[in-house]
């Protein structure tokens, strides 16, 4: 019997629990928002918004008032400083820095230890438990995993407390034993120079059998270029013959997957989905043919939802009346999501979008963030929809795209109002205009705001391309201290701040 054949018996027990999430989801909800208020009525915050009057949803929603960081910064400062009993009770030793987008400002999210316990951790195991469901032939424990982290550095003076990305934290705190099957070593996982850890990462995982890899796919991507020129094989599995699944997550996999199928030829290769941020571990891709992804009910998480009408363009709520618990979602509506868990977030906007596609089980898809997207001109172009319609001319091209961004380019003398994007392509297309003209056409068939301005070129005429080379973006990013780790790239804005700098450096070549 070989090792997963054995592992496997320690997720049964999980697999049939996870059934409540069809057949019980809102007393799942009920359950938790009733432990995270029992837990924090004696924190600063608990007294203040009175938890221990809170009998039912409706008491909390009225109690409790919606945020933003902003609202909870002071409280989260006083517990970096090592204030106990602030937002949970408590100290709290962990914070994750946000790297949500290429701001300089930084967000700082506690991570408890509960938090770390009953979120992260418990959403990475039933990552493990569904995929072993799912592939009754997996042998996913008889080799290594490649899991691919950030770093952490000390958090102010407070002893053992440590800020970073999420990732670094949670190979920090991780069990031992995982250890044992998971590559690179603690040290390499941990280095902050992503270009040095990227070489020693690449030299370490060479000679392993690696069955799984996971990460976010860019920086990922990025990894196993390396391996490939360290190798010289012209496929993945050649040097990891017993590779079978890619755990992603942090970024839309839509632009990346055809770079993968590239460099991963093999069949039986699996991807799977994950929706873990900064904030919390909170969905699942469960079934291998739904791209959609089971929202997880049962970890320290309440979930709220916001319907994007709501939603101003800085991204705050305009009314709180709309807000509504999971039960009253309604299937195809775009919503920001709202949470509450057990690192001491209270009725948080985390700044992402959703849209269900199920309620029983209910499942979803991320479709953008509360702030990235484009309404310069009425058209509320979202990430979602940019994602599908480059996904779209990269089938009708052959081409494959790396890296994106797009801004407005707003009305002047002898210029019509436009989008402009910037593209760095792993792979050209031919005909660099015929492809953004299918990019413009299909985004007019998925968003009628967009079709609309468009019509006739009289109040937006189509996009205009631009080319990046190749490392652009890279460059960019490592200028801004944010290369590696879950820094992502920035899709759609309304300021053209990131525009205006990656035209710089192209300029420069």
């Amino acid at each position: 019997m070989g090792i997963t054949s054995i592992a496997r018996l320690a997720f049964i027990k999980r697999q049939h629990e996870l059934e409540k999430h069809i057949t019980v989801p809102a007393e799942l909800q009920q359950r938790v928002l009733s432990h995270l208020i029992s837990r924090a009525a004696d924190t600063r915050y608990g007294s203040n918004h009175a938890f221990s009057k809170i009998q039912s949803y409706e008491d909390f929603a009225r109690l409790v008032p919606v945020n933003t960081y902003e609202e909870l910064k002071a409280d989260i400062d006083l517990m970096r400083h090592g204030e106990r009993d602030v937002l949970w009770p408590g100290q709290v030793k962990w914070y994750a820095k946000s790297s949500g987008t290429t701001n300089d400002k930084s967000k700082f999210i506690p991570v408890s230890s509960e938090g770390l316990k009953r979120i992260h951790y418990a959403g990475g195991s039933d990552v493990v438990a569904l995929y072993l469901k799912n592939n009754p032939k997996s042998r996913l424990f008889d080799g290594r995993a490649l899991i691919l982290g950030g770093s952490h550095a000390p958090n102010y003076n407070v002893a053992n407390s440590l800020v970073g990305d999420l990732s670094a934290i949670l190979i920090e705190n991780i069990n031992p034993a995982v250890n044992l099957i998971r590559v690179p070593d603690k040290n390499t996982a941990l280095i902050s120079d992503f270009e040095v850890k990227r070489e020693q990462i690449a030299r370490q995982c060479l000679t392993k059998n690696i069955t799984n890899l996971s990460g976010v796919p860019s920086w990922m991507m990025s990894v196993l270029t390396r391996v490939m020129e360290l190798s010289g094989k012209q496929h993945l599995q050649e040097v990891w013959p017993n590779l079978e699944v890619f755990f992603h997550g942090g970024i839309a996999f839509t632009p990346y997957r055809k770079q993968y199928e590239h460099l991963i030829t093999k069949p039986d290769m699996h991807y799977m989905e994950t929706y873990n941020a900064s904030e919390g571990f909170f969905g699942i891709q469960s079934d291998p043919l739904d791209p959609a992804m089971l929202l997880m009910l049962d970890y320290d998480v309440f979930y709220e939802f916001a319907p994007i009408e709501a939603i101003d363009d800085s991204g705050r709520l305009t009314d709180t009346t709309k807000v509504v618990p999971l039960e009253g979602v309604e299937i195809g509506k775009n919503y920001a999501m709202i949470i509450s868990t057990s690192c001491g977030l209270w009725r948080y906007m985390i700044g992402d979008t959703v849209k269900f596609t199920s309620k029983k089980p209910y499942k979803f898809f991320i479709t953008g963030r509360t702030k990235s997207f484009i309404n310069a001109f009425g058209e509320e172009l979202i990430v979602d929809n940019a994602d599908q319609a480059l996904h779209y001319a990269c089938e009708k091209t052959g081409a494959e795209v790396r890296e994106y961004t797009a801004a407005p380019v707003h009305r002047s003398e002898g210029v019509v109002p436009h989008h402009q994007w910037i593209v760095e392509f792993s792979k050209r297309p031919d005909d660099i205009e015929q492809f953004a003209d299918i990019l413009d056409a299909r985004l007019q068939q998925l968003n009628s705001d967009y079709e609309a301005k468009r019509f006739k070129d009289i109040n937006m005429v189509r996009l205009d391309l631009v080319v990046a080379n190749e490392g652009t973006f890279e460059q960019w990013l490592k200028g801004k201290g944010k290369l590696g780790g879950q820094n992502k790239v920035p899709r759609l804005s309304n300021s053209r701040q990131y525009v205006e700098e990656l035209l710089s450096l192209i300029a420069k070549g």
